[in-house]
């Protein structure tokens, strides 16, 4: 069991109960999956971009993800139907847990200047997006391999039924969120 799962199990359930009045600890919200999709937009023109974007994001993952194509057709942005325009990866279980942790503890504090992330990026339906603005400030990236720097979403995907709840649960795990 990873340590923040253990964590979870014994100090934000209880804590979460208690302050929601939950009378089952199946109601308590807790971390469903975790997706990060990186776009890339310059595929377009250059198809090779996005195998340094798979590359990139199977290190930092440590999964396979999967190639996103275009759902239609963008004259403007010269996107046909069916092109490859980014990757994605879904974290579920001990691999969800484990990426979690290292971002909160080794990524994220890594970052210059970082005085936390905002608590404003959820959708009201208890989910939390976290965008990066370059993949290198995780330590799995090699910086000598990076073809071009891009930026990722981050995505929580939680059970809560609200933002606070939701807000509640990622503080239990430790995200550094700004006051």
């Amino acid at each position: 069991m990873n340590r923040l799962e253990k964590e979870y199990n014994e100090k934000i359930v209880p804590s979460l109960r208690e302050k929601y009045n939950y009378k089952s600890v199946m109601a308590v919200p807790k971390l469903d999956k975790i997706v990060i999709n990186m776009g890339v937009g310059d595929a377009t023109s250059n198809s090779k971009l996005i195998d340094a974007a798979v590359a990139d994001l199977k290190a930092i993952s440590g999964q396979q993800p999967v190639i996103t194509k275009a759902k239609k057709a963008v004259a403007g942005f010269k996107v046909r139907e069916g092109q490859a325009i980014g990757c994605k990866v879904t974290l579920r279980g001990d691999n969800m847990y484990n990426f979690l942790d290292k971002l909160i503890s080794i990524t994220l504090p890594r970052v210059r200047d970082f005085r936390g992330i905002s608590p404003k990026s959820f959708d009201g339906r208890g989910n939390y997006t976290l965008g990066l603005t370059e993949q290198l400030i995780f330590s799995e990236v090699d910086y000598d391999k990076v073809v071009k720097v891009r930026g990722m979403d981050i995505v929580f995907v939680t059970t809560a039924n609200t933002n606070e709840e939701a807000l509640d649960l990622l503080k239990g795990f430790g995200m550094p969120f700004k006051k």
